[in-house]
């Protein structure tokens, strides 16, 4: 088939290209102009340039598509004005241009990856399924009523005709994650002996490999104007970092800090960050979802996609590994001559 990656050269993109080209699909990677390419242009037999912004350019993109995978799309903790205007106009505005320009091109199936973060919240305990109803009136933080509202329009694209199906990943983790998202950041920090403390709580986590599995079995067997949710297991930060520690052989010792202190000083957190221009680890939000409900059930996935994960460990040491390797490349590159 010939199939469409939006946002390839993220997490989920890249090793979602990868696994389509091993499928033997002819994939065009629709990527931002200036983007680092050298990651995927292996896999890719076309490289488009473009922005989901721009209607004409995403709908130039999909003349001649069979399948595309939406997974552009951006996560902003800092709290800014500008980073929530941000996610609004790629996370719903994007989704619309894609929607419109898959319609007119007349695309066979359309896969979006939303989030575990678009689902109604449930009191803590509770499992979270699949939902049918996303009003953002009932989602707490900017990033997750971006996601839900992106889903709803593209539930609302489903009864005029468009064949889509939904994804809920839940928070992933894994290798190959190049633009260093919120894990691959900190296990990185974490080797490079830079963490001194982290907070209570947990989440679910699931390997971006097994998502990527299960986003081509959601093509193949998924029923039009369903979701599925793609999660793990849940792991307790404590835990996580028990782990790193054991795979890794650190004998740094961290301290756990209580959740309200954490949140009170997070704040001044976010201007450190920004003053040092570093990705942001502790913030409001990313507190709060450590002590949120991440009951997530994969059970109609795992019945009607056969959707099945590997172990946290197992993600945790290859993680590990691509974080040492990576470090390694570039303290060799700098120590060049």
């Amino acid at each position: 088939m010939k199939v469409l990656v939006t946002g390839a050269t993220g997490h989920i993109g890249t090793v979602l290209v990868k696994a389509l080209k091993k499928r033997g699909d002819s994939v065009t990677a629709f990527v931002l102009p200036r983007e680092d390419i050298s990651r995927i242009s292996p896999y890719c037999d076309h490289i488009l340039y473009g922005d989901v912004r721009d209607l004409d350019s995403i709908t130039i993109a999909c003349k001649g598509i069979d399948v595309l995978f939406h997974s552009a799309g951006i996560i902003d903790i800092s709290g800014t004005a500008k980073g929530r205007m941000a996610m609004w106009d790629i996370n719903v505005g994007g989704v619309k241009h894609v929607l419109e320009a898959v319609q007119r091109e007349q695309v066979r199936r359309l896969v979006y990856i939303s989030s575990v973060h678009a689902l109604p919240d449930r009191p803590r305990g509770e499992v979270i399924r699949e939902s049918r109803v996303f009003d953002i009136r009932s989602i707490r933080g900017a990033y997750a009523k971006s996601k839900a509202e992106g889903t709803r329009c593209v539930l609302e694209a489903v009864k005029t005709g468009c064949d889509a199906v939904i994804i809920h990943p839940s928070g992933i983790i894994g290798p190959d994650d190049y633009q260093m998202g919120h894990i691959a950041s900190m296990i990185t920090r974490y080797l490079q002996g830079a963490l001194s403390c982290f907070t209570s709580g947990g989440y679910n986590f699931v390997d971006v490999r097994d998502v990527a599995d299960g986003i081509l079995k959601a093509q193949e067997l998924g029923r039009s104007g369903e979701s599925y949710i793609l999660a793990g297991e849940y792991h307790s930060v404590a835990e996580l970092f028990r782990l790193m520690k054991e795979l890794s052989g650190s004998h740094k010792r961290l301290t756990c800090i209580p959740r309200w202190l954490a949140l009170a000083v997070s704040p001044l957190a976010l201007l450190h960050y920004r003053l040092w221009h570093i990705k942001p680890l502790f913030s409001p939000y990313a507190i709060t979802t450590l002590a949120s409900n991440s009951n997530f059930s994969s059970e109609k996935a795992k019945t009607e996609l056969h959707y099945h994960t590997r172990s946290f460990r197992q993600s945790i040491e290859d993680t590990l590994l691509w974080c040492q390797s990576l470090m390694k490349k570039h303290h060799n590159t700098k120590n060049m001559p």
